[in-house]
């Protein structure tokens, strides 16, 4: 009896409205992505050989921290996050796992042509993304935009074997990689201090 009149008494109150009051996790993803990008083109423009530090990035920061970012998107219900965070997230462990394969003996390292189609499809991915930031903010639309050039200049680059579009390619990417974090830095001390500190500029 004590259960149905409680029952009766909660169908009484009408809709109950949820507020999410769990945290933004942008910044995490595009930190994760930020720095890892800078540092693996650091590489790409000649100041440091990849080795183990930019692998261990691309395995834990770059990889696994952005597809936790992308998991919780989809929590938030934001299907353009949970697509990006995860993809890329996947992206930097299939980069590691296509360097360490060979390496290890566990499998033939990937032709020229199957890389120059690798990169291309990446940039074309990020591309229609790309196009979904014109309806968000002009900070993404940046980091979004220099990402797509990277991909295709990466494919460029495994193309025509230029040094000089490697180095390019490298100093691009720096800039990319800058822009994501200053995304990620903006969303984080916009909140902090509750008003405009670093601006992202909304698309009204």
């Amino acid at each position: 009896m004590a259960e149905e009149i409680r029952s009766r008494d909660i169908m009484h109150l009408g809709p109950v409205e949820v507020t999410d009051k769990s945290s933004n996790p942008a910044p995490l993803g595009l930190m994760g992505f930020g720095m890892t990008t800078v540092l693996l083109n650091m590489a790409n423009a000649g100041w440091f050989p990849v080795d183990t530090m930019i692998l261990a990035m691309g395995i834990f920061y770059g990889g696994l921290a952005q597809v936790i970012a992308g998991i919780m998107e989809w929590k938030k219900g934001n299907t353009f996050g949970t697509t990006a965070f995860t993809s890329y997230g996947l992206f930097w462990l299939s980069l590691v796992f296509l360097l360490l394969m060979p390496k290890y003996g566990w499998w033939d390292a990937p032709s020229n042509n199957s890389l120059i189609a690798y990169f291309f499809m990446w940039g074309l991915f990020t591309f229609y993304m790309f196009i979904g930031t014109l309806r968000v903010n002009r900070a993404l639309q940046v980091v979004f935009g220099t990402l797509t050039i990277l991909f295709w200049l990466l494919a460029l680059r495994d193309y025509t074997g230029s040094a000089s579009i490697a180095t390019i390619t490298g100093y691009e990417g720096i800039f990319c990689g800058f822009t994501a974090i200053y995304a990620a830095a903006a969303q984080v001390l916009n909140e902090v201090y509750k008003k405009v500190v670093l601006p992202i500029c909304p698309v009204k």
